[in-house]
């Protein structure tokens, strides 16, 4: 099969079609068939960061060709060779019967009959194969000194809405940027990503802490994440850090550690997860209403059985919409995980206490992308309360999937600050 048809309905990162100078080869497709892309991403030095103490900054300040620059010098130059050629004069035009300029389109390769959609479909410039593979997972010395500096992943470039984690978004480099503003703050750490999706702020989080594990659901992004951790290992193995993939649903009560899986955890790792998990880091989940509802359930069950504290870090982009609910320009998606995050902060159940603020995003850019003022950096900061304050009957929403925030936020239980 050479070629894949990218359909109308599927979803694209700002982050592919905002990158004109960016190289995406196509490599392979993977199990479900969608196109798979590799794409290296150069950390800048410090000389060459970006200043952002304006949020809203965009790339257009930036030295970053732009595509369509690069057309119109490409036409103008075309234009002004015709007419040195052939002289004024000599150039013969096309009009039509009312004396317009008539231009003469190219002919469609792939005419689609019954819609003005053009059927989009990339070649793949390169097949998947194993020996290939096996010699780039053995990348040699000389191989990791050039690539020091950049980061290797694979991803796909437009997947249905449920696919979206296989691409690389926005929310991903901004918490990566805070990473690497901030190493010290991480270093050493144990830490938890949820939703990891393709695994790029896992890879960034593993050159300054010791233990990440990146976590996500799925075989297919799964084995996607595990390839990015093995593509970048001459960024985490100098620094001492290593990514373990696992899978964490969070529609699921507790980790699976079923030995026969690839995916899953060992007694060993989940104890060491509840033991010294210091971090809990998010980047772009909360899309879904009901991802959501998911989210934030994993994160009280995780937080309400340490017993210490932990720093939980969100980024999420505001992705405005016209609705026809609405008859105006809305985001519902953010303002439902803006609700939940007002309720853990006022949550109140004698577990542990949840502190929610929001970041500036001043902090030094060190990738190229469109930092706009939609995107947001937030912090909780959890502190286990004494044991006998604690009330065992407010967990058992935690044990149905289909329960959602909602749910448990109105099921009435005895508060001894409530009386």
């Amino acid at each position: 099969m050479d070629q894949i048809t990218f359909h109308h309905d599927t979803v694209l990162s700002d982050v592919h079609m905002l990158l004109p100078n960016a190289s995406h080869l196509m490599t392979r497709l993977n199990h479900v068939g969608q196109p798979v892309f590799i794409s290296n991403f150069k950390i800048l030095l410090n000389d060459e960061g970006l200043d952002n103490n304006d949020p809203g900054k965009s790339l257009e300040q930036e030295k970053c060709d732009d595509p369509r620059e690069d057309l119109e010098k490409d036409t103008n130059a075309t234009q002004e060779k015709v007419g040195e050629e052939g002289g004024e004069g000599n150039v013969e035009l096309c009009l039509d019967e009312d004396g317009d300029l008539h231009i003469t389109h190219r002919p469609r390769k792939y005419p689609v009959e019954g819609t003005a959609r053009d059927l989009v479909c990339p070649i793949i410039l390169q097949q998947s194969n194993p020996l290939l593979e096996q010699e780039e997972e053995n990348t040699d010395d000389k191989a990791d000194k050039y690539f020091k500096d950049i980061i290797r992943i694979e991803h796909t470039m437009a997947t249905p809405l449920e696919d979206v984690g296989k691409q690389v978004w926005r929310g991903a480099f901004l918490f990566a940027d805070f990473i690497l503003s901030k190493p010290v703050m991480f270093r050493g750490a144990t830490v938890l990503e949820l939703g990891a999706g393709t695994g790029l702020t896992s890879v960034v989080m593993a050159t300054t802490a010791k233990t990440v594990y990146c976590t996500d659901v799925g075989e297919d992004l799964l084995s996607m994440c595990k390839r990015n951790v093995t593509l970048n290992r001459h960024m985490t193995e100098p620094a001492g850090g290593e990514v373990r993939v696992r899978q964490l649903d969070w529609l699921q009560h507790s980790l699976c550690t079923d030995a026969d899986e690839e995916f899953n955890w060992t007694e060993e790792e989940v104890a060491d997860l509840y033991d010294n998990t210091s971090f809990i880091v998010a980047a772009d989940v909360c899309y879904d209403d009901d991802l959501t509802d998911g989210f934030f359930r994993t994160l009280y069950r995780l937080c309400s059985n340490f017993t210490h504290a932990c720093t939980i870090f969100i980024s999420i982009e505001k992705r405005m919409n016209f609705t026809l609910r609405d008859m105006d320009v809305s985001c519902e998606a953010y303002n439902y995980f803006s609700h939940c995050l007002s309720q853990l902060h006022d949550l109140m159940d004698g577990r542990c206490c949840f502190r929610v603020e929001q970041l500036p995003s001043n902090f030094a850019q060190f990738f190229l992308y469109e930092r706009i003022e939609q995107l947001e950096l937030w912090k909780v900061s959890t502190t286990p309360l004494p044991f006998d304050q604690a009330q065992p009957d407010c967990e058992p929403f935690l044990a149905y999937p289909g329960f959602t925030w909602e749910q448990r936020n109105s099921t009435e239980h005895t508060d001894p600050a409530h009386g």
